[in-house]
């Protein structure tokens, strides 16, 4: 992701299968805030301040784009998420989960909401010993102590023990990941997602030149005149782009992803070309398929039609304006019956109708998610 922030976390959880909650909390954490660099072992301790099961303990360190105000957002979001019921008379006490903002870079944050570096990570062994795992050489900015040197002086007598226990690093999607398709309808929003995400994971790009191809405004005019040079237009220019580019990038050193995959020139010619017409056209994008690059995962955004059309609208394309329901439902079911047919595409279906992911962080937050969580098949 296109990354700045370098943040230390602890977290720690005495209720229920508490490795299972951690690992859950790491998983949210690496698909809602950041990349996560590493993770400490497990650290069995007494509970501190009141009568309790063992906690289990770990820091992780990891780099977010969210500055403070909104990582703190993001975790407390999290614990909601994983059950955690906040009590505000009882400070101490048994919790599904509790995270906690170690360090946030080297800067020192002073708020009603968040205090940064965390006032008690010299008192507590808890902290110090999976902190000091990953990080021992890091500076405490305000003691000017390193973590080694803060937990060999840490007066803290409570009991903590390093388990045999690994918790799970979720591979960030450049790691997990070559190359990327993202497709959708007219006006789903696949290119602006592709962009946002590029952006995020600092990726390589392949978008669709629709904008330079010269049949496209005389289609809308009259479909069946230009229809046939339309989809070839099409169909040639995307041959070539994917041919080249995919070609140029390195797929085994670059992360890709594309607004298109190649696959829709077909789904379009099915529902615009005459019967002969689509005949020769199949004969000549068969060729061309089995030579090029697929995607490691298909991503398909489903926007329900009466969206579409809003969109449509809303981007104000002059030769746009007038495509109807009826056409957006033929291409939708012709996208269905090719995610149906490829068994072999790893195939995630994600439904945006009721998503802005460009104005809401927490919508672009909710599709990331699904988009980390997604196990592609071996």
């Amino acid at each position: 992701m296109n990354l700045q922030n370098n943040i230390f976390v602890s977290l720690g959880s005495n209720q229920g299968d508490s490795i299972e909650n951690l690992q859950k909390a790491i998983n949210l954490i690496a698909a809602r805030v950041g990349l996560i660099l590493s993770i400490s072992p497990v650290y069995k301790t007494e509970a501190v301040g009141f009568s309790g099961a063992d906690f289990m303990n770990i820091c992780i360190n990891l780099e977010t784009k969210f500055n403070s105000t909104d990582l703190l957002t993001e975790i407390l979001s999290i614990e909601t998420l994983l059950g955690r019921i906040r009590h505000t008379k009882n400070r101490y006490e048994s919790r599904i989960i509790d995270i906690d903002i170690l360090y946030f870079n080297k800067e020192i944050i002073r708020s009603d909401r968040l205090q940064v570096p965390h006032p008690e990570i010299e008192n507590r062994l808890f902290v110090l010993e999976p902190l000091a795992a990953i990080a021992p050489h890091f500076v405490h900015p305000i003691l000017k102590k390193t973590t080694a040197t803060l937990l060999s002086n840490c007066t803290d007598k409570s009991q903590v023990a390093c388990l045999a226990i690994k918790l799970k690093k979720p591979q960030n999607l450049s790691e997990k990941y070559n190359y990327i398709a993202i497709e959708g309808n007219i006006g789903a929003g696949k290119t602006t997602l592709s962009n946002l995400l590029a952006q995020d994971y600092n990726s390589k790009q392949v978008l669709e030149r629709f904008a330079d191809n010269p049949f496209l405004p005389k289609f809308y005019e009259d479909k069946d005149r230009f229809a046939f040079p339309l989809e070839m237009s099409f169909l040639a220019d995307r041959y070539q782009q994917l041919s080249d580019d995919l070609a140029q990038f390195d797929l085994f050193k670059s992360f890709i992803i594309s607004d298109y995959y190649i696959f829709k020139s077909l789904i379009f010619a099915q529902v615009t070309l005459a019967d002969d017409e689509y005949s020769l056209y199949r004969r000549m994008f068969d060729i061309m398929y089995n030579e090029i690059t697929k995607p490691d995962l298909y991503i398909y955004l489903y926007q329900n039609t009466e969206r579409l059309l809003e969109n449509i609208k809303k981007r104000g394309r002059d030769y746009e304006q007038n495509i109807s329901g009826e056409y957006l439902q033929k291409i939708h079911k012709g996208y269905t019956n090719f995610i149906q047919s490829e068994q072999n595409l790893n195939t995630l279906i994600i439904d945006v109708s009721e998503l802005d992911f460009v104005k809401n962080n927490s919508d672009y937050q909710t599709i990331l998610q699904q988009i980390n969580t997604y196990e592609p098949k071996t």
